[in-house]
């Protein structure tokens, strides 16, 4: 499918919709139970009533807008308002402590900030003496709000208000804006929630945006009758790529569910035509359905176990290319049990599901395979404006992150790191040219991933080039290759792997307190609580057992030789992981210091 985008930026596409097709539905939000629909009209109506409201409170042209809220129409409303307006828009993650809060807005100079209610208000509150550039908060849901400051916090209802009276004095202030806006300009900074050190604030362009667009479409085969639901953290490049990059240049259309918690019961109501996942959500959903399986039992669980079975085999077999007994077999089986595994979780109707923004173990990829999702690996990041590499439906290469999109050469560096360059390579870092220096040498971007490529030019990612480990041997060891195939088991949810400078491979886990839990109530074990279990006897064994299973899946060098099983769940407040669930290294090794070296002391 060839996508010819007119040259236009995001804001500008938002009004030629507006005009070419003003009743389609452009947004769907859920609210109290009941789907409301927003036509492209009324989007671009109330994104321009938004921007002549940040004006009203003192925005100039080139001004930053936050936005500090889950997924909902009034986080692209802002967005889209100040974009027309000619301000750039910074998101921050609604799971963030207070502290990491006041740096992304200090950072970015935010001169003004969208919350979604009370507890975000609070953490903006907090912090305001280290915020000398913030005019202004806007609330967008106003309970509790009578005791603040009028002259600082204004709801989102307030700054429509605002912004439809701006309008009228100011007539012609959006389309001279738009006007003025080209594909050069700034369109939004996103912090990347770094493993380490502080977050660095990426620049991307209009012309980012619209390159990332096309090759988007391109590769997933997208077109403005695709659905899309909104749930992943639009502060992160990935659903900024399917909730505003793709959407907004093909007419297509999202939906925003009730809540991050309502989304399994969002996804079947929407049923979307496309879906993108983090590893986490796909382990999770793998996990809820061995759960169902457990529950189930008997002949229920007999013939799961044998439609996948048979199934397995050709999972990665495009559908064009199977045999007569395939597609008879595959037929039955959906017949029988997958088509009520793809309602359950609400992907009956995906024609493209993708796993992204973390390695992930082929076992869960071949999974949902088997079912018949429709699921394909790719590999993007921030400073690439979204998906780089990407596989097809055609050649589903087990572990392999695909070819290029279209648009982006691919080429291996020193120590094997992954170079991209294109139209989609971001703009910089802002306030930082010593870090962009870095990203960027001679218009190629350095991602800081080690790769290798097959002969068909597909990539594989093989870890972060900072994380490769070597041991006390001299071995080089992924850790995300052991840490992923130990975590296809329904049972561990994370595993952290030791083994720099070790003369073996050692691990800390974190047992899936739902799946274990499970699996202890049908054995008859009492438990009060995540640390009550985690330290069980049965459940080491359990443990234990799992990981003999993942070892006989990897090299005898990186097998893990010694395990320890974390007490309580990691945590984004105790600084443990990022706002995406990426661990950070470096502190879990200061904080357990203790029980790795006991996994290091000579047995007793």
């Amino acid at each position: 499918m060839a996508h010819h985008f007119p040259e236009l930026t995001l804001p500008q596409m938002l009004r030629q919709h507006a005009r070419a097709t003003p009743g389609r539905i452009a947004i769907l939000q859920k609210d109290f139970g009941i789907w409301n629909p927003v036509s492209w009209r009324d989007y671009y109506e109330r994104a321009c009533d938004s921007g002549h409201g940040f004006v009203a409170l003192g925005l100039g042209p080139k001004g930053h807008v936050a936005v500090l809220s889950e997924n909902r129409v009034e986080w692209v409303l802002a967005q889209l308002g100040a974009g027309i307006v000619g301000a750039v828009t910074i998101g921050v993650y609604p799971t963030s402590p207070a502290n990491e809060v006041a740096y992304v807005l200090e950072h970015s100079d935010s001169e003004i900030v969208v919350c979604e209610d009370q507890e975000q208000l609070d953490k903006v509150i907090e912090v305001r003496e280290r915020l000398p550039k913030l005019r202004r908060i806007v609330v967008i849901e106003t309970k509790g709000l009578r005791k603040y400051p009028a002259d600082l916090v204004i709801s989102y209802q307030g700054l429509e208000e605002l912004g439809r009276a701006h309008r009228r004095e100011h007539p012609g202030l959006a389309e001279e804006r738009l006007a003025a806006q080209t594909l050069a300009d700034i369109a939004l900074m996103i912090y990347t929630s770094g493993s380490t050190g502080k977050p660095k604030g990426a620049m991307l362009s209009y012309g980012n945006i619209r390159a990332q667009a096309i090759a988007f479409a391109d590769r997933l085969g997208l077109d403005a009758a695709t659905t899309h639901l909104s749930y992943l953290p639009l502060c992160h490049v990935a659903e900024q790529m399917t909730t505003t990059m793709g959407p907004i240049y093909l007419g297509s259309q999202i939906a925003f569910g009730e809540s991050i918690s309502t989304v399994q019961e969002d996804l079947r109501e929407v049923a979307p035509s496309m879906f993108l996942g983090v590893p986490r959500i796909w382990e999770k959903l793998h996990s809820s359905i061995y759960i169902r399986m457990l529950e189930a039992g008997g002949w229920r669980r007999g013939l799961f176990d044998w439609a996948c079975r048979v199934c397995e085999p050709f999972a990665e077999t495009p559908r064009a290319k199977r045999t007569i007994g395939q597609r008879l077999t595959f037929g039955l089986c959906y017949l029988l049990v997958f088509r009520a595994l793809q309602n359950y979780v609400g992907l009956r109707r995906a024609r493209i599901a993708m796993t992204g923004a973390a390695p992930i173990s082929p076992k869960i990829v071949r999974f949902f395979r088997t079912i018949g999702i429709p699921l394909i690996e790719v590999y993007g990041a921030t400073e690439s404006s979204g998906i780089a590499l990407g596989q097809t439906r055609e050649r589903l290469v087990p572990g392999s992150v695909g070819s290029p999109v279209k648009g982006v050469e691919a080429r291996i560096g020193d120590q094997g790191e992954l170079l991209l360059r294109g139209d989609t390579v971001f703009a910089g870092y802002y306030k930082n040219a010593e870090a962009t220096a870095a990203a960027l040498r001679e218009g190629w971007l350095h991602t800081g991933d080690v790769v290798e490529m097959d002969e068909v030019g597909e990539f594989r990612i093989v870890d972060r080039l900072k994380d490769i480990m070597i041991t006390a041997g001299g071995k080089n060891l992924s850790p995300s290759e052991i840490e992923n195939t130990v975590k296809s088991s329904p049972y561990i949810k994370e595993c952290i792997v030791i083994g720099e400078g070790r003369k073996y491979v050692s691990a800390l886990i974190q047992i899936d307190f739902e799946t274990v839990a499970k699996w202890a109530e049908e054995h008859g074990i009492a438990y009060t609580n995540f640390r009550n279990l985690a330290e069980n006897p049965a459940v080491r064994d359990l443990i234990d057992a799992e990981i003999r299973t993942a070892n006989g899946q990897l090299a005898k060098v990186a097998n893990i030789r010694r395990f320890h099983l974390l007490t309580k769940e990691l945590d984004h407040d105790d600084d443990e992981v990022t706002a995406t669930m990426k661990v950070r290294r470096a502190n879990i090794h200061q904080k357990y210091a203790a029980e790795i070296e006991e996994l290091y002391a000579p047995a007793r």
